[in-house]
């Protein structure tokens, strides 16, 4: 069997996870502000595509095709070329949801979001003043030249008006001016006429007044454009000299990557496209096809005026008994191992965790490990509290968190400032745990650790959107290892072997194997085989082989992945024992669950670790065990529900399409249900 037909394709697969997110904005149970949101987030995911798994495969695409050949199971030639046919028919999708669908909904709701139809006249004033008191400003049209002698430059991401211009002369001119949504909000509300709410796009107030613009010209054309450039930080050598220096370098050229897409209004003529793409000396791949308007995630900011009508109910914020009714987080985990669902149950508790280590006169130090830091982190500011109050503390920070570079390059400069310990990134590694330990020194002499374990980075902000769960402990064997954890980060010496913790560079591959090995010799000595994996993404080929092999021994093997899927489920003779499923909902899922049957005796594991090559080989990854029984019983309960859950599930298919779950059961709503059961647990302890 060709590999093509043993794994599905990474980009393709991404595109039919941002596929799923898309049949959610068409689908009509969904409220119509959460269905709008739905296409932000589609369209923001897309541009992140653009910016660097895209960028990525156009620099292959150069590379001497004898080497790629030995890399590439296909061609990125080919790959490219698929990728853009996919996200055409999507992007048709998209404009026809957008007009067909929401557009028309929003008017049955008295909301009307001006698109293409005449402003009436009660709106032709403040249009006007809004422009010249507000938009003017930010304003910077350029004319053309039709010679080389200088190439203009498009910011990256950002938003343009191409434009043909009849000058006085009666000759065509072509010119470009920016939309500024970097400085000004994408939709303004104007007066309410007739009982109507009315929104109208900046890019629209600019097309009103271009004649003030351009006053000695004829408009003869108005098309957006919008170029993406590489994102990628390239860091030649990490290993020598000042990394910190060359990340900061790099990111300050990040918005001068080389082109990766060209969007421009596909009723642009052809003289004028052409005219662009040797201006802005553009590759046939650079150019994408799109519609009147771009960056469509600025639909998150569309204002909803009959709030909160349209929306989501809000699901009640669950609160932890055995945290309300205590004194102190600690006391709490002396009693037993914790547990917390986000965005289920407040994220609140973690920062208490920190402001109580902070302030509690017995902690001694700190230790944790940051990702991606909030802008506003509160986690930051309480171990900048434990310094100023004389506790050691060590942070390491991420600063390869793609995107994320700079903020956490800012905070990691406060906590440094604050008497801190900071340890920046690994070369040739990123450290993508999610982990912490404070270390208590009681007057009895007794030294306790309390170790906190995440699927989740250290975020209030993504915890409200982000469905993710987290353990606190104080148990010996595992404080001891996340110890261990730590150490290596400090001093990169060698430590002893994990039997608790799987640790990417360590074990983590070795475990899982192992695991999976022992539910096929389980099957074969007449028992059960059952693995459930719940991950973000599935890509590594080694542990997708693995999970072949247990399906050919009769091992039943279900999967419940988000976004990246490399397995081909259901393929005879291959895996006809895997199933996979997709579950896209008002919460992003992100956290990682590992159950392995065990002949009824599960072993149950979480973690940051998606089964990834760059998880797995190329990071620092801690995986850690659930121990208590009754915390068991609560992810079990989880998967439980997500694998029932045929509301927002879809089957994951060999060729990539997303087959919605439709049987005759009792509707199960996966996050909704999983709140509500979880809200009764709580009522009964």
């Amino acid at each position: 069997m060709k590999d093509t037909e043993r794994y599905n394709d990474r980009e393709l697969s991404w595109l039919s996870f941002n596929k799923r997110v898309l049949m959610e904005a068409a689908d009509t149970a969904v409220p119509l502000y959460e269905r709008i949101k739905f296409l932000a987030i589609y369209s923001s995911n897309l541009d992140e595509f653009f910016r660097v798994r895209v960028a990525s495969i156009r620099s292959i695409v150069d590379i001497d095709k004898k080497k790629i050949n030995k890399k590439f199971n296909t061609k990125p030639k080919k790959i490219l070329e698929s990728i853009l046919e996919e996200v055409h028919k999507q992007q048709e999708e998209f404009g026809e949801i957008k007009r067909e669908v929401i557009i028309p909904e929003l008017k049955q709701h008295n909301i009307i979001l001006y698109r293409e139809e005449p402003i009436i006249p009660e709106h032709r004033k403040p249009v006007e003043h809004y422009f010249k008191s507000k938009v003017l400003s930010y304003l910077q049209p350029v004319i053309l030249s039709r010679d080389n002698s200088r190439t203009p430059y498009l910011d990256n991401r950002a938003l343009y008006f191409a434009m043909i211009l009849e000058n006085a002369s009666g000759d065509i001119e072509y010119a470009h001016v920016n939309i500024p949504t970097d400085s000004l909000p994408r939709f303004v509300e104007l007066p309410k006429e007739n009982g109507y709410y009315y929104y109208i796009a900046i890019d629209d107030i600019i097309r009103e007044n271009l004649g003030f613009l351009f006053q000695n010209y004829k408009v003869r054309g108005v098309y957006a454009i919008k170029l993406n450039r590489d994102a990628d930080l390239n860091i030649d050598d990490e290993y020598s000299g000042n990394l910190v220096k060359k990340i900061r370098k790099q990111i300050e050229k990040r918005n001068l990557g080389v082109p990766s897409r060209f969007l421009y209004d596909s009723d642009m003529p052809e003289d004028l496209l052409d005219f662009l793409i040797k201006k802005f000396q553009l590759e046939a791949d650079d150019i994408v096809p799109g519609g009147r308007y771009h960056n469509m995630y600025d639909l998150f900011d569309l204002p909803n005026p009959i709030k909160p009508k349209l929306e989501n109910e809000p699901l009640k914020t669950i609160r932890k008994q055995k945290l309300e009714n205590t004194s102190s987080v600690f006391l709490a985990i002396d009693e037993g191992d914790l547990m917390l669902h986000f965005p289920y149950q407040s994220y609140d508790y973690v920062l208490r965790f920190f402001n109580e280590a902070a302030m509690d006169p017995d902690v001694t130090e700190i230790k944790a490990t940051f990702y991606r830091i909030a802008a506003n982190s509160f986690v930051s500011n309480a171990l900048i509290s434990a310094a100023h109050n004389g506790k050691k503390v060590t942070v390491f920070v991420e600063i390869k968190a793609r995107f994320d570079e700079k903020n956490n390059l800012v905070w990691a400069e406060k906590m440094e400032q604050a008497g801190i310990k900071i340890i920046y990134s690994i070369p040739g590694l990123k450290v993508h745990a999610k982990v912490a330990m404070v270390t208590k020194q009681l007057p009895s002499g007794e030294q306790i650790k309390y170790g906190y374990f995440g699927t989740g980075n250290f975020n209030e902000k993504t915890a409200e959107i982000y469905a993710d769960e987290a353990l606190f402990t104080n148990h010996e064997e595992l404080t001891d290892e996340l110890g261990r954890v730590f150490t290596y980060l400090e001093t990169r010496e060698e430590i002893a072997p994990f039997k608790q913790l799987l640790v990417s560079q360590f074990n983590i591959t070795d475990r899982f194997k192992a695991l999976v090995d022992q539910e096929i010799e389980n099957v074969k000595q007449g028992g059960k085989g059952h693995i459930i994996l719940k991950l973000n993404n599935l890509q590594d080929d080694i542990m997708i082989d693995k999970l072949y092999e247990a399906s050919q021994a009769g091992v039943k093997v279900e999967l419940i992945v988000r976004a990246i899927c490399c397995i081909r489920a259901g393929v005879e003779g291959l895996s006809e024992n895997i199933t996979v499923k997709r579950i896209v909902d008002r919460y992003l899922e992100h956290s990682r669950v590992f159950c392995f049957y065990n002949n009824g005796e599960n072993i149950l594991f979480q973690g940051s670790a998606d089964w990834m090559k760059r998880n797995l080989y190329r990071r620092i990854e801690v995986v850690f065990p659930i121990l208590d029984e009754k915390l068991k019983e609560e992810i079990l309960k989880l998967l439980e529900i997500q694998l029932k859950d045929n509301t927002k599930a879809c089957y994951l298919d060999k060729d990539l399409n997303n087959v919605r779950v439709q049987n005759d059961l009792p509707k199960v709503h996966a996050q909704v249900d999983f709140h509500h059961w979880l809200e009764q647990r709580e009522q009964t302890i």
